[in-house]
């Protein structure tokens, strides 16, 4: 009995998918170029990355590379010498920081983000947080987002008013180790440590260029630490601010 083919992680899906030699637009023969050997070839030809960073970047061995990437360059050389039409599509992958996203009958692959949102940046404490910024995503673009209050709820239930919404993955800043478990338990991936522009989070993640810290915590401190504020994934607050430790991001 054959092995079942390992999916291959893909940072970023192609922005375009079908191509025509000028003045040869029949669909009736196509060249199909799979989305990982798609990305096998971005990852050495486009971003310039050797071949043992990219086996890495897609979580497979160097001769699983060199096999996409030969077929690539072959299929791609075709296009460019015969003009036979091109098609990327279908192939045996899965999109990099994707945990429950699923594709539809059209391959379409969907996913739901959410940002711990405040002011169009990324608010810093999760247990505090009063909205979130849910984004919606098809085939790795952005297709609507809507900002989404969470009235009240504390760390506690937050977990589970993600899960109610479908989110797949949680873009943040400081977060505690009983909101991290919870946030596991309801199959959410985890991206703490985050900051800045919200839109541009989520734009960096899906290019697979996010920058975050999967140690960040948020500890609460006693007085006489950093003059008696409380600090929160590395960000330093005044005295009187609470949201870290006890007060919020467990």
């Amino acid at each position: 009995m054959a092995r079942p083919s390992k999916s291959k992680k893909v940072l970023r899906l192609p922005s375009y998918r079908q191509f025509f030699a000028e003045g040869r637009e029949d669909t009736g023969n196509q060249l199909i170029l799979s989305v990982e050997e798609y990305e096998a070839l971005r990852l050495l030809d486009y971003l310039g990355m050797n071949q043992e960073e990219a086996a890495k970047a897609m979580e497979v061995g160097r001769g699983t590379v060199q096999m996409l990437y030969a077929e690539a360059r072959k299929k791609t050389a075709r296009f460019l010498v015969e003009g036979t039409p091109l098609r990327i599509e279908g192939g045996s992958y899965e999109l990099a920081g994707q945990s429950r996203g699923d594709s539809d009958e059209k391959g379409v692959f969907r996913m739901k983000i959410a940002v711990t949102y405040e002011n169009g940046q990324v608010f810093q404490h999760f247990g505090h947080t009063e909205q979130f910024k849910i984004y919606t995503v098809e085939d790795g673009k952005v297709v609507s987002s809507e900002v989404v209050g969470t009235n009240g709820q504390g760390h506690g239930a937050l977990a589970g008013f993600l899960k109610e919404r479908g989110i797949d993955t949680l873009i943040c800043g400081g977060i505690g180790g009983g909101a991290r478990n919870a946030l596991s338990e309801a199959g959410v991936r985890l991206f703490p440590g985050a900051a800045g522009n919200a839109d541009e989070q989520v734009d960096s993640f899906l290019k697979g260029q996010l920058a975050y810290d999967p140690d960040t915590t948020c500890n609460h401190h006693g007085e006489g630490h950093h003059g008696g504020g409380h600090q929160c994934g590395g960000h330093d607050h005044g005295e009187g601010h609470h949201g870290c430790g006890n007060h919020g991001c467990h």
